[in-house]
C-alpha cells in the first residue's frame, strides 16, 4: 500500500474543489489551442457565435454542442492540429461502431501516452521490479498495445511482448520469463487455463499474481466479480484488475487495490456524464461518458461522446486518490436492444452465456425482423449440445433477462474464424445487422 501511494500524482490526491480548479485552468488553455489550431473547432466556435473566453469554468462546458464520432469519420483531418512532419505515429480505432478513425500524435503526444499508462499501471500496483506479459498487440495501428509499453518503460518494469493469442508461445513465456502481471482478454486467459489443464500445467507455481483485463468487463455494477471474472478466479489464484480506455481520450481508467471503480486521471482529461439532453446526470445514474482530452497536441477533442453507458462514483478511497471512479460500462449506446418489450445490452446476454462452462464458445447476432423491431440469434459451440441444454440456457435467460433469444448451434472453428478476423485486433463477439 505504501508503495503504491507514493506513485499517485499529486493532483489526484488533492480536494475535488482543488481538482475543478486545476482542470479549469487546464481546460482554459486547451480551449485556446484549438481555437486557433484545430479547423474544425475554430469552424465551430464561429458558427455557433461561442466566444472561448467566456468558458471559464465546468459547468460552462454545456455551451458547447458534444462533438460526436460521425464528427470525426466525416471531417477526420480538420481535427489535426499540427503540421504533418510533426506527426511522429499514427493510430487507428477498430471500428467497432463504424468506419475506424485516424488519431494523430506527436512526440509530446507520445510522452502523455507513456505517462497515461505509467500511472494506470502503477494504480495496480506495477512497480519496476515486475515484470508484464503483454498479451495483445502492437502493430496494426493499436493504439493499446504501445501504450502499454511506453508505460512500462517509463515505470521500469520488464516486459515481454507475446502478442495476442497461441496459448503455447503464452505459457512457453510465462515458464521462461516469470512475468507477475499479464495484461490480457479476460476471455483469453480462460483459454489459457484451459490449455494448462490439457497440458498438466500447475499454473499455481507460475508466479503471476495479477492480470489486468482489458476490453471485456469482469464486474458487477457493485463491483462484485460478474461470471467470467469468477471463472477465471476460481481456477487460477490471481488479483483482477478492470481497465476503462479509448483510442480518442488517449487516457485510461484503472482499478486500483480496491476494486471500486476505474480511477479518473483529472490532469489528463475531463470527464462528463451525460443525459440524453446533454445534462451531467447525478452520482449513481447511468449517463453516456463524454470526455474533453487535456494536453493532447495533434488530435485534442473537447465534449466527445464516446458512447459508452456508466455510472460515476465519487465516495472517498481509501487508496489515497481523491479523484472520481467510473464503474463497468452498462452498454454501448448503440448497441441498445429493444427486444420484446425489454431493454438489453450485449453485455447482459454476454454474462448469461459465461454461466455455462460448457459452452466453448458464441457470437451475439443483432438484427431487424419484418416488422422492423430487433431480433436476437444466439450461436453457440459446445461438444455437449441437446435440445435439453438449449433449453436450460433459454431458462436461464428468461430467470435473468426476462426474455429467451433464438439459439443455434455451431461449430467451434466456424466461430472462430469470425470472432477472431484476420486483420482484426480483439475478438468481436457482437454483430449488430440492424
Amino acid at each position: 500500500m505504501d508503495e503504491r501511494k507514493k506513485k499517485i500524482p499529486e493532483i489526484e490526491k488533492k480536494t475535488a474543489i482543488e481538482i475543478k480548479e486545476f482542470q479549469e485552468e487546464k481546460l482554459r488553455e486547451m480551449l485556446r489551442y484549438i481555437n486557433e489550431k484545430s479547423p474544425f473547432y475554430r469552424n465551430l466556435f464561429t458558427g455557433e457565435n461561442i466566444d472561448i473566453s467566456t468558458i471559464e469554468k465546468l459547468e460552462d462546458l454545456h455551451q458547447i454542442p458534444v462533438t460526436s464520432k460521425e464528427d470525426l469519420q466525416k471531417r477526420n483531418d480538420d481535427f489535426f492540429c499540427v503540421e504533418r512532419r510533426e506527426i511522429i505515429d499514427y493510430v487507428t480505432t477498430s471500428g467497432t461502431l463504424g468506419d475506424p478513425v485516424t488519431i494523430a500524435l506527436t512526440e509530446a503526444d507520445l510522452e502523455r501516452l507513456a505517462y497515461n499508462e505509467a500511472i494506470s499501471l502503477e494504480c495496480c500496483g506495477i512497480t519496476k521490479d515486475d515484470v508484464i506479459q503483454l498479451m495483445t498487440t502492437m502493430d496494426r495501428r493499436f493504439m493499446a498495445g504501445l501504450a502499454y509499453f511506453l508505460g512500462a518503460r517509463k515505470i521500469g518494469a520488464g516486459i515481454v511482448r507475446v502478442g495476442s493469442g497461441v496459448p503455447e508461445l503464452q505459457w512457453d513465456s510465462i515458464k521462461k520469463f516469470k512475468p507477475t502481471y499479464l495484461i490480457a482478454v479476460p476471455s483469453f486467459l480462460l483459454k489459457l487455463i484451459e490449455y494448462a489443464k490439457q497440458h498438466n500445467l500447475d499454473i499455481s507455481q507460475t508466479g503471476v499474481k495479477a492480470a489486468i483485463c482489458i476490453g471485456e468487463s469482469i464486474r458487477e455494477q457493485d463491483f462484485s466479480l460478474n461470471m467470467l471474472g469468477k471463472k477465471i478466479t476460481e481456477n487460477w489464484n490471481i488479483e483482477l484488475f478492470s481497465t476503462y480506455a479509448s483510442t480518442e481520450m488517449g487516457t485510461a481508467f484503472n482499478e486500483c487495490e480496491n476494486h471500486t471503480g476505474c480511477h479518473h486521471h483529472p490532469e489528463l482529461i475531463i470527464v462528463e456524464i451525460l443525459d440524453e439532453n446533454n445534462r451531467q446526470v447525478k452520482n449513481g445514474e447511468v449517463g453516456e461518458l463524454t470526455i474533453t482530452t487535456l494536453g493532447m497536441e495533434a488530435t485534442p477533442l473537447l465534449r466527445f461522446k464516446t458512447g459508452d453507458l456508466v455510472k460515476f462514483h465519487t465516495e472517498a478511497c481509501s487508496c489515497g486518490r481523491n479523484t472520481l471512479r467510473l464503474g463497468p460500462v452498462v452498454g454501448r449506446k448503440k448497441q441498445m436492444i429493444k427486444y420484446k418489450g425489454t431493454t438489453l445490452y450485449p453485455s447482459a446476454i454476454f454474462n448469461v452465456l459465461n454461466d455455462f462452462s460448457k459452452i466453448e464458445n458464441y457470437i451475439v447476432e443483432i438484427y431487424h425482423n419484418e416488422f422492423g423491431t430487433d431480433e436476437i440469434l444466439i450461436k453457440i459451440a459446445s461438444k455437449n449440445i441437446s435440445e435439453e441444454f438449449l433449453s436450460e440456457i433459454k431458462d436461464h435467460f428468461r430467470a435473468k433477462l426476462r426474455v429467451a433469444p433464438r439459439i443455434q448451434s455451431a461449430s467451434f472453428e466456424e466461430l472462430e474464424k469470425v470472432i477472431m478476423q484476420p486483420l482484426g485486433r480483439k475478438p468481436i463477439q457482437i454483430f449488430d445487422r440492424r
